[in-house]
């Protein structure tokens, strides 16, 4: 009898340790997704397209954070804060899927403000050339058939909260891959400061000075958190360009 109960006490330590030994084996990522703050060791990074990415140890698991370029190494001590996670979230630029990637636009390395890579005057101009509305083309932009304007729909934008929008525009500024969307600024000449750029969210790939038919849902006072907030924006937007 008594050996039963070595042989069955025995067997369960052992399934304990297994247990221990594969739960630290697979501790890698950091498992809830919630909005917050990290930090850890970096042990991993690379930049792709505008975008630095870090491997951190928590000290209780790893996870991948992002931000805007800055200049970080292996072994500095990396924070993040209002941290913002995206589940599965897949980059083009580097042909890559990460299981969870947390977005911040408030990142501290060594205790200290993220720098950015500094870059020669004739580089830096030319990217705020590229990122920069640029003039275009605005005269004689059709209405969408049974649509708005960008102005009709930015003052009106508590009436048409939630509701399905169409409006034809053309693109003034296109950020691509962030937070997992292409990003456009959308004008089609009505409107004045406040009320003639709207901003549209799309899987859709366009260029500066095309002219897109947008349909979505508007939505309103929209907070995805790092001060990136819009009182009006058009989320996974269909475009079309024409």
């Amino acid at each position: 009898m008594k050996s039963i109960f070595a042989l069955g006490a025995f067997a369960l330590l052992t399934t304990i340790h297994l247990t221990s030994i594969q739960a630290a084996a697979s501790n890698t990522t950091v498992a809830p997704a919630t909005a917050g703050n990290l930090a850890g060791k970096v042990v991993e990074t690379m930049d792709a397209a505008t975008y630095t990415y870090a491997l951190i140890d928590t000290g209780a698991a790893k996870a991948w954070v992002a931000a805007p370029q800055f200049i970080v190494k292996v072994g500095d001590t990396l924070a993040v804060a209002d941290a913002m996670p995206m589940n599965q979230y897949r980059s083009k630029t580097l042909n890559r899927t990460f299981e969870v990637v947390y977005f911040s636009g408030n990142v501290r390395v060594n205790g200290k403000p993220a720098l950015a890579p500094t870059v020669p005057a004739t580089v830096a101009a030319a990217v705020a050339a590229a990122v920069a509305p640029k003039a275009a083309n605005l005269a004689n932009i059709p209405r969408a058939p049974n649509g708005q304007t960008v102005a009709e729909i930015l003052e009106g934008k508590n009436k048409f909260s939630g509701q399905p929008i169409a409006v034809r525009a053309r693109v003034v500024k296109y950020n691509a891959q962030i937070l997992g969307k292409n990003w456009l600024h959308l004008r089609d000449g009505s409107g004045t400061e406040g009320t003639n750029d709207l901003t549209v969210t799309t899987s859709a790939e366009v260029k500066v000075g095309d002219l897109v038919l947008v349909t979505g849902k508007l939505t309103t006072n929209r907070d995805f958190g790092s001060g990136y907030t819009y009182a009006a924006i058009v989320e996974n937007a269909t475009v079309v360009v024409q």
